[in-house]
């Protein structure tokens, strides 16, 4: 039996009670990941995600991937309060310190936004 969404099918969503349930089968009953595969139709590579965040203490907050720019934030309208946006800048600027101190500066905006060496932004100058 096949385990996984057919081809164009959607991603499953699991809710927290239901992978808490399964991460607790693992530890208080020792079953092993195949058994819990065949026993709720889970992949275990899903299940081994779930008992990591689990031990780290994430599994509550559900989602673990962060979903767009951060950044926006400190251009939109949306309400930070003042030490949030310090927060954001600060960061952006130490971001922006690491990828000077490699020797890189940024080309564009945007999409179209790349990453040059600052020897050929030098060179290219140099040679005008």
């Amino acid at each position: 039996m096949p385990i996984g969404r057919p081809k164009g099918g959607k991603n499953k969503k699991y809710s927290y009670e239901f992978k808490l349930k399964v991460v607790k089968d693992y530890d208080d009953n020792h079953l092993s990941l195949r058994e819990l595969e065949r026993k709720y139709g889970v992949a275990n590579s899903v299940i081994r995600k779930w008992l990591k965040l689990y031990n780290e203490g994430l599994l509550e907050v559900g989602r673990t991937h962060n979903r767009g720019n951060k950044f926006a934030a400190l251009h939109t309208s949306k309400s930070l309060s003042k030490e949030e946006r310090l927060e954001l800048e600060n960061l952006k600027l130490r971001i922006e310190n690491e990828r000077l101190k490699k020797g890189y500066t940024v080309k564009g905006g945007g999409v179209n936004k790349e990453y040059v060496s600052i020897l050929d932004v030098n060179m290219k100058s140099s040679k005008n």
